[in-house]
């Protein structure tokens, strides 16, 4: 693995001359947990994604950022994984690059083991569909979703392809939604137009409750909801294996 991807784990020799893990330099380097090894307890794999979602173009340092480079080779060694038995993604997120998001979350959706979502802080535009991407979701009471249209940074080119150029990818983000809860397409446009809140001018502030009853996210809940909500689904897929065998 090339230095541009850290690995996983961070590894020394021992005193002995053997190789251990570090896990506490993984935390450091990524802010992720490392894999569990197979003599740990932990069956499951946490992943945050936290601040502004960094995708083609490298943000400034002063920015708080994940990487989706970071995370693809993750995800693709949690569904290889034998120990790893379910996937928990933390967010408190103002979104980011909308390519690299709906990669994580098309990754998320396909992950061939049970996946929870919760929701912190806030998860905000582009953490949307990251959040309602997992078989189950979660947000916290004070945890705010901004749902707003795209917005674009640089020259824009104003000829009506542009136009059409983002209303097409404006639909991928609303489809992808809508597939992947309980919000309709029409209820959800309705909502990133909406215009007298404060979001930029056009745009919705959901707050905890509000973000469940319009059916984007699962249930309000916090880290004990989760884990209980995923250790069922892994257990659940388990009982299934068992059945088909």
């Amino acid at each position: 693995m090339s230095s541009f991807f850290p690995p996983l784990f961070s590894q020394q020799p021992a005193p002995g001359g053997e190789v251990k893990d570090k896990p506490l330099e993984t935390i450091m380097q990524l802010g992720q947990m490392p894999m569990p090894a197979q003599d740990q307890d932990m069956n499951f794999h946490c992943m945050s994604i936290v601040g502004q979602i960094e995708g083609h173009i490298i943000l400034p340092p002063k920015n708080k950022t994940t990487k989706y480079e970071h995370l693809i080779p993750q995800l693709v060694a949690i569904a290889q994984s034998k120990t790893i038995k379910g996937l928990l993604v933390i967010l408190n997120t103002v979104g980011g690059d909308i390519e690299a998001g709906l990669a994580i979350a098309e990754m998320i959706k396909t992950l061939p083991k049970p996946t929870v979502s919760l929701v912190l802080g806030g998860g905000h535009s582009i953490g949307v569909p990251i959040a309602c991407s997992t078989d189950y979701s979660f947000v916290a009471e004070t945890a705010t979703m901004t749902i707003h249209p795209i917005r674009l940074t640089g020259m824009v080119i104003s000829v009506p392809q542009t136009y059409e150029y983002l209303e097409k990818m404006q639909e991928r983000i609303t489809k992808f939604v809508a597939a992947n809860s309980r919000i309709t397409e029409d209820r959800f446009r309705e909502l990133m137009f909406r215009t007298g809140e404060l979001v930029r001018d056009v745009g919705t502030v959901l707050i905890g409750k509000e973000a469940v009853a319009e059916g984007i996210i699962d249930e309000v809940g916090g880290m004990g909801q989760a884990l209980a909500k995923l250790q069922e689904l892994i257990r659940q897929r388990e009982e299934g294996s068992e059945v088909l065998q």
